[in-house]
Order: structure tokens, then C-alpha cells, then sequence
């Protein structure tokens, strides 16, 4: 279900672009290419069903989004509700390991390991 919703973004978001792209701005646009198909129906009509598409396909993408992120599975996490989130997310990377750095101690002794002894 939220590939679908996912789908429906991109599809909103090639639309709104494309129609951005269409609309008059103070430059002319795309839309300045088009003065014909203006001419039939009317300047002002054309600018209102621009503009109405712009806000709905904006708002369409905003919903779909939220739709998309509810969908979405979180892992489940083994929470304590004594502690707090923070303590929560200290205690989680303390658990994992991480990598070391070798002390100077041991780079000197691998150092003359390594050199040839005349």
C-alpha cells in the first residue's frame, strides 16, 4: 500500500512541475508559447485552472506523504518506560561495539617487528 501512495507522489510531483513550468510567470514561461490555446479559452481562465492544480497537486503530495510515513513499519525497540528516550538511546549504542584504535604501545612493537634487525 505505500508503494502505491509512493507512486502517487512522483506522479503528483512530475505534474506540478510540468505544470509550474506552464504557468506565466513575470519571465513568460512555457506559457507564453501557448498564446493561442489562450486566446480560446480566455487568459484568466487558463491562469485559474493553473493555479487551482498547482494547490491541489501540492496538497495531494503533502497528504500522500503523511499517508506514506503512518504506513511505514517501525521496528519494534525494547523501550524502559523508567528512563527516558535519551537513556533509552545511550544504553542502545552502548551495546553495540565499536572498532578500537591500537595504543602507541603496540604501533612501537609492530614498528620493530617489521624493520629488518642488521
Amino acid at each position: 500500500m505505500a508503494i502505491l501512495f509512493t507512486v502517487l507522489i512522483l506522479l503528483a510531483s512530475i505534474l506540478l512541475i510540468l505544470i509550474v513550468l506552464v504557468q506565466n510567470s513575470k519571465g513568460g514561461g512555457l506559457a507564453a508559447n501557448f498564446q493561442s490555446s489562450n486566446q480560446m479559452l480566455g487568459v484568466r481562465k487558463t491562469t485559474d485552472f493553473l493555479e487551482k492544480a498547482t494547490w491541489v497537486l501540492s496538497v495531494s503530495i503533502l497528504v500522500f506523504s503523511v499517508i506514506v510515513s503512518l504506513l511505514i513499519s517501525h521496528p519494534e525497540v525494547e523501550v524502559d518506560e523508567s528512563k527516558s528516550m535519551l537513556d533509552n538511546q545511550i544504553e542502545k549504542w552502548e551495546d553495540q561495539s565499536m572498532p578500537t584504535l591500537p595504543n602507541e604501545n603496540e604501533q612501537k612493537t609492530e614498528e620493530k617487528a617489521e624493520t629488518p634487525q642488521e
